[in-house]
């Protein structure tokens, strides 16, 4: 099926722009060789529809519609459905590759040539998996930033007692576990939060937790080493069955 024209996705897409919440603009854009699109859809984060349509198909134009804060949209047409385009999300230019491991591609969608309809499509499907996984590589990036920059996983260790201890790296950690019901221990070069009220403790370690999250510091939460010891304890003699009564595996 043809194509829609390039006047037809760039006026698409400036009304897109309008529709979608937040402050967003549009730029059509067209391909003058066939291996313009791959350079300049490189950003695509998909492995889905819009990755295969990409390989697959001979681009003459597409369209990238910009937010405010940064996140971008990659909307071309459909290669089968002429009133039908395909619109995906763009990672983050300019962010560690590493960032990105473990985090799912916030695949694109179909939508249709219907602005209104479109503009729900993306709000309510595309919009809140791509924010979720944007949110995710951010938290990689900053720590992966803060190991650059010297800052270490705060290792939190249980004691015997139900108690935890947390050695902090950085006066930033030292004050997030001192906020957060951790006490300062200078016979163990620690900070020791108290086990009596386990649902208390649970609680400060949650938001001990999202606190240095927020800063790029990662918790960790270590059982002690176990003591091997010799087990003295007599090993009971086990019972005799009767005759014919002995189980097989």
């Amino acid at each position: 099926m043809p194509a829609h024209h390039h006047d037809e996705l760039g006026a698409f897409a400036a009304i897109l722009a309008q529709l979608l919440p937040g402050a967003w603009t549009h730029q059509p854009r067209r391909h003058t060789a066939h291996d313009d699109q791959f350079f300049l859809a490189s950003d695509v984060w998909d492995l889905n529809q819009v990755a295969e349509a990409i390989a697959t198909t001979t681009l003459t134009h597409d369209a990238i519609l910009a937010r405010d804060d940064g996140l971008r949209l990659f909307l071309m047409d459909h290669p089968r459905h002429e009133d039908t385009f395909l619109i995906a999300a763009m990672a983050p230019a300019d962010t560690a590759a590493e960032a990105f491991r473990g985090v799912p591609e916030p695949d694109g969608i179909a939508i249709s040539d219907d602005p209104e309809q479109a503009a729900d499509a993306i709000t309510t499907r595309l919009l809140p998996r791509f924010e979720a996984a944007l949110a995710h590589v951010r938290d990689n990036a900053a720590r992966l930033t803060a190991t650059a920059a010297g800052l270490h996983t705060v290792e939190m260790t249980w004691t015997e007692d139900g108690a935890l201890t947390a050695a902090a790296t950085s006066d930033k950690a030292a004050g997030v576990l001192a906020a957060n019901g951790f006490v300062h221990a200078p016979d163990r070069q620690a900070y020791v939060l108290s086990g009596d009220d386990t649902a208390v403790q649970a609680r400060h370690v949650r938001t001990a937790g999202t606190q240095l999250a927020a800063l790029g510091i990662g918790v960790a939460l270590r059982h002690p080493t176990p003591i091997t010891t010799v087990d003295t304890t007599p090993v009971p003699v086990p019972r005799q069955h009767a005759a014919g009564k002995a189980r097989s595996r």
